[in-house]
């Protein structure tokens, strides 16, 4: 579900209020040669009905793209500034948003410059309230000609924003930040070197942590496939598969892309599982390597009580090798082996 702004900062900020409290837009303009220049908007736009349709757009289209990376600021504000214009403006509130805006293209147009990149476009900096978070987003926005019908059913060009073709936003989670969060921004990871640029232009440490993404990898699996109104067989083929096609990913090195793997675990409606995997509330990244230490959950069982412990494979239920009998809550395990039978026998 997307966000709906109110284009006005006046009404009260609750866990249900969505707010924009300023948006401007600037322009970055690349040259065939040389140095790009930035044409800047002296103050932020009207926080009008426009402008929050226009951020409803980006927190939509954000939300929805998928392969973003995950992280936290950089220590060294000398080389990376974002972290301390941040503080300034939300935290110490001693620079205005305008201000801090310009201050921001000028570091946006730097790291173009530095890397010789060929990115231009209208650049959106918005902060606004989202589910209750205050947070600061900031985009690069291309043009694109289209078409309407005007006066007499004429046809004529009409220039806008192609928000289909977004490849570079980021969002830092002000709130997140200031309450100690592990990671706290995110940004689109683009094609080819789009990223890299734009990561140190938000001051941004990458903060993929394989285990711990692994781990909540494959916890949102179990919860997807225990909510498909799949039977028990159909239910362990999608574990099983998963299983097989993250620990190939972990013995060859490959990078997990959310989108790609959807399809190979759960071919039947692969974009159900990707939308479940991309959905930002999980904040799942995407491009580090499964790590094959916490894929056994999805085809083993593990539990244990105060007299016993057990661990068994799903197949095992199918099986008959274990056997759940729920009515009496009870476990039946089937072709003992030598060695603990008899060890039983002795009790």
């Amino acid at each position: 579900s997307r966000p709906s702004f109110f284009p006005l900062p006046d009404p009260p900020m609750t866990e249900s209020t969505h707010a924009i409290s300023g948006l401007v837009i600037h322009r970055l303009i690349r040259a065939a040669e040389g140095p790009s220049q930035v044409e800047l908007r002296p103050t932020a736009n009207p926080l009008d009905e426009p402008a929050a349709r226009l951020m409803e757009r980006l927190c939509r289209h954000f939300a929805e793209r998928p392969g973003k990376g995950y992280g936290w600021f950089e220590k060294d504000e000398r080389s990376f500034p974002m972290p301390r214009l941040v503080r300034e403006h939300a935290i110490e509130q001693s620079m205005d948003f305008a201000t801090l805006s310009k201050e921001m293209v000028t570091q946006l147009q730097q790291r173009v410059d530095e890397d010789k990149m060929d990115e231009g476009g209208y650049v959106l900096i918005a902060r606004a309230t989202v589910f209750g978070a205050d947070c600061l987003y900031v985009a690069l926005l291309q043009e694109i000609l289209g078409t309407v019908i005007g006066d007499g059913l004429s046809i004529q060009d009409s220039p806008h924003l192609d928000f289909s073709a977004l490849q570079v936003a980021g969002r830092i989670d002000i709130s997140a930040w200031q309450a100690g969060a592990e990671r706290y921004i995110s940004f689109l990871k683009g094609r080819g070197d789009v990223a890299g640029w734009f990561k140190r232009f938000l001051g941004c440490t990458d903060v993929v942590i394989a285990l711990k993404e692994t781990k909540k990898l494959v916890e949102t699996l179990s919860h997807f496939a225990e909510t498909q109104q799949l039977d028990a067989a159909g239910r362990d083929e999608l574990l099983e598969r998963a299983h097989l096609v993250l620990e190939e990913m972990g013995d060859s090195g490959a990078a997990l892309n959310l989108e790609a793997v959807a399809g190979q675990i759960f071919p039947d409606a692969p974009q159900k599982l990707s939308a479940t995997l991309q959905d930002e509330t999980l904040d799942l990244a995407s491009g580090f390597v499964p790590d094959k230490r916490a894929l056994r959950p999805l085809i083993r069982f593990k539990a244990s009580a105060e007299d016993w412990k057990l661990e068994f494979e799903r197949s095992g239920l199918r099986s008959g090798a274990v056997q759940y009998d729920k009515t009496s809550n009870t476990l039946v395990l089937t072709n003992v082996p030598e060695n603990l039978k008899k060890l039983l026998l002795e009790e």
